[in-house]
């Protein structure tokens, strides 16, 4: 049975943005169509997934969610969020497009073999899955990302791993569509990306945590996260997602067991103060 998650009512055509928690499924391999339908069954209703064989299995993801259609659920009430992945971070022996195409089609390509995998007529959301470095390849992959937006195949674009902030300011001035998502990691390394969030939050762009709890085994044993899980009757991770998510950030969970799933959905349950994220915001 399809459990509606009253935190994540029907998304409207006309609003793009996310649920406030997506379920990620990175190296899930042959697990993943069962864990997305079971992610979607328990009351997910965002996913996160790339055209990029070597680390995600997306036609996997698609028979997920298409196990779950018509039990109460409908595409409308899905956020899909797939990603063109450059020929450098792909598998040289399964690159889901053709490489020594022009790379404005291997964009192309690589689109409707992610609505083909995802059984969707559009996606929610397509994302760069890394900057390119050479700015005429950017422009042009970027341009192709921008009419397959303008298609209504794609509701909105997005970059991930996007560390730099000039980069992020350079993007968001050339482009026509403005890139409405970042998905980085989120660790101490990039001092958790404070001046990035701070630029999405100006200018209305969602900033989306992957690694979020497998980078932070620091935070999560800091006295201040386990003092508010014990007030709150909660793990550390659900306070971590729950401090995020009230700082407007989307967090990526990819957790494979049914109790982990439901302790994640079950952060909406509960807020915390504002003197308590104010507390938990020296952290990050």
């Amino acid at each position: 049975m399809i459990v509606m998650n009253a935190g994540d009512p029907v998304i409207p055509a006309s609003d793009p943005r996310s649920p406030g928690m997506l379920y990620g499924t990175a190296w899930k391999k042959t697990e993943t169509a069962n864990l997305v339908r079971q992610a979607l069954r328990l009351g997910f209703r965002g996913v996160d997934t790339a055209c990029q064989p070597k680390h995600y299995d997306e036609a996997g993801v698609g028979a997920g969610i298409a196990a779950c259609l018509g039990e109460g659920l409908s595409r409308s009430h899905l956020y899909l969020q797939t990603k063109f992945t450059p020929v450098p971070g792909q598998d040289p022996q399964r690159i889901p497009y053709d490489p020594r195409a022009p790379l404005r089609e291997q964009v192309a390509q690589s689109f409707h073999t992610s609505l083909r995998n995802l059984q969707t007529e559009y996606l929610d959301c397509l994302v760069l899955h890394s900057p390119i470095t050479a700015e005429k390849e950017m422009s042009e992959a970027w341009r192709a990302m921008e009419a397959i937006a303008d298609s209504g195949g794609a509701r909105q674009l997005g970059i991930s791993n996007c560390y730099s902030l000039a980069y992020l300011e350079a993007l968001h001035r050339r482009a026509r569509v403005k890139p409405r998502v970042v998905q980085n990691r989120f660790y101490a390394e990039t001092g958790y990306d404070r001046e990035i969030r701070g630029f999405c939050r100006r200018h209305g762009i969602v900033y989306q945590s992957f690694w979020t709890l497998t980078a932070n085994p620091h935070v999560l044993a800091n006295e201040s996260i386990v003092r508010l899980g014990q007030k709150y009757g909660r793990t550390p991770a659900q306070v971590l997602f729950r401090y995020l998510t009230q700082e407007g950030v989307v967090p990526l969970t990819g957790r494979k067991s049914e109790t982990h799933m439901r302790e994640d959905l079950e952060i909406f349950e509960f807020a915390l103060m504002a003197s308590e994220r104010d507390a938990l915001t020296a952290l990050f």
